[in-house]
């Protein structure tokens, strides 16, 4: 497997290798410069890899079919490492890289100073990879659009499954929550689900983002005895808690308001069970997906995490949008969005950003765990539901609506 060094090498490269001319003359190219962020080390470094392998793909993509506008993609990818580096890196970026637009993040609280970094200096970010409700909120502004499913439509998809199974009404639930911008927004719109649908928590533990150990946590479950184990973890937490869980041999059942693909594969078969949301995965059966999978795993030798599809897919609404007002042109690209274009995101039905909080609009999905030996490899534990909302609904049914967001632009 290739370790984070050579992910983070190879994606700060990716202008390089693309074009095929040493430095030098990229630097007196006229190629279209793009500044990627993303966590390579870290709790969330898992997820970053696969980042960079999505963004790296398209990027050659487009690049040999002929650029954006006659001119070559050169996007710089680096590690976001944490808020105030992913501060200094985005300034760095547009002020001395002269790169045209940002792309990247997972980190929400990144995401957040990445964010302040782009409307002070009026240029796009196309902010990928990070959910917390908030940031498309209260902290809202007129330069960043937004991905990813929100964290109020990852418990909008998983809590329609456990509401169907009997999970929530009249069963006292046991909450775990990552000690950070994402956990605590993921904590309040999971509680008020529950709440609202006859629900009762009875705990609620923050666990630091370097948590590795879980048997406090653990300890204090057996004690309660819930009748659910929810988390709202973030990154490889979910892994080591389930992994843990697992371990002890606690009887009650979890479920999660967040997990990605990458964490539940580390998990491994018979660690993880459960309801759990996500934005995509490998097995989708668009021809989009089918051929954007078969073509990841010649390059890279196994199926694509949902974060290399949202990046794939992220550079390829960014070139769409900048052939489409043959510009990199700020204020043109945030137009072409606020116009509600449509996105081929590989998917069923295409995706469109909201003019108002500038979220993109798009099919989630719940998923649970095929029984144990029906696996093919190990990547192929995981049994995904249909897409919600269902084909017969509004896209926007399962976002927050106007009234009940506090975005103002």
């Amino acid at each position: 497997m290739t370790n984070r060094r050579q992910v983070l090498k190879a994606g700060a490269a990716v202008g390089i290798s693309a074009l095929g001319f040493p430095g030098i003359v990229r630097a007196q190219s006229n190629a279209i410069k793009i500044g990627h962020l993303t966590p390579l080390t870290g709790f969330l470094g898992a997820l970053g890899e696969y980042a960079v392998m999505g963004i790296k793909m398209a990027t050659e993509e487009i690049n040999a079919a002929g650029g954006v506008m006659g001119r070559k993609l050169d996007v710089m990818s680096e590690d976001s490492v944490n808020p105030a580096t992913a501060s200094t890196k985005a300034q760095r970026m547009l002020e001395q890289d002269k790169v045209e637009f940002l792309m990247g993040e997972i980190n929400s609280a990144s995401a957040q100073t990445i964010m302040q970094v782009a409307a002070r200096n009026k240029k796009l970010f196309l902010q990928i990879g990070a959910r917390s409700d908030v940031l498309r909120g209260k902290n809202c502004n007129k330069y960043t659009f937004h991905v990813d499913i929100p964290v109020t439509v990852m418990v909008n998809a998983a809590g329609q499954a456990l509401l169907r199974d009997g999970l929530i009404k009249g069963k006292r639930i046991f909450c775990l929550t990552s000690d950070y911008l994402f956990g605590h927004d993921l904590s309040k719109a999971a509680k008020a689900f529950m709440t609202a649908n006859g629900g009762t928590v009875i705990g609620d533990e923050l666990t630091a983002t370097d948590t590795t150990d879980f048997s406090p946590f653990l300890l204090k479950i057996r004690q309660a005895k819930p009748d659910l184990v929810a988390t709202n973890l973030g990154g490889n937490q979910v892994t080591n808690f389930v992994k843990q869980y697992s371990e002890f041999g606690l009887p009650y059942p979890v479920a999660g308001f967040n997990l990605n693909t990458a964490d539940a594969w580390a998990a491994g078969e018979g660690n993880l069970a459960g309801i759990w949301p996500t934005v995509w995965h490998h097995e989708l059966d668009t021809p989009g997906s089918k051929a954007f999978v078969a073509e990841f795993r010649k390059r890279y030798g196994k199926p694509p995490e949902n974060h290399a599809w949202i990046e794939y897919v992220s550079l390829k609404i960014m070139a769409q949008a900048m052939n489409a007002t043959k510009s990199t042109d700020t204020d043109k690209l945030i137009a072409y969005f606020e116009s509600q274009a449509e996105f081929d995101l590989l998917k069923a039905r295409k995706g469109y950003f909201r003019a108002w909080d500038h979220q993109l609009i798009q099919e989630a999905f719940p998923f649970t765990v095929k029984p144990k030996g029906q696996a093919k490899d190990k990547w192929d534990f995981l049994a995904f539901g249909a897409a919600v909302p269902a084909a017969s609904q509004a896209l926007e049914i399962i976002n927050p609506a106007k009234d009940q967001n506090a975005c103002s632009m």
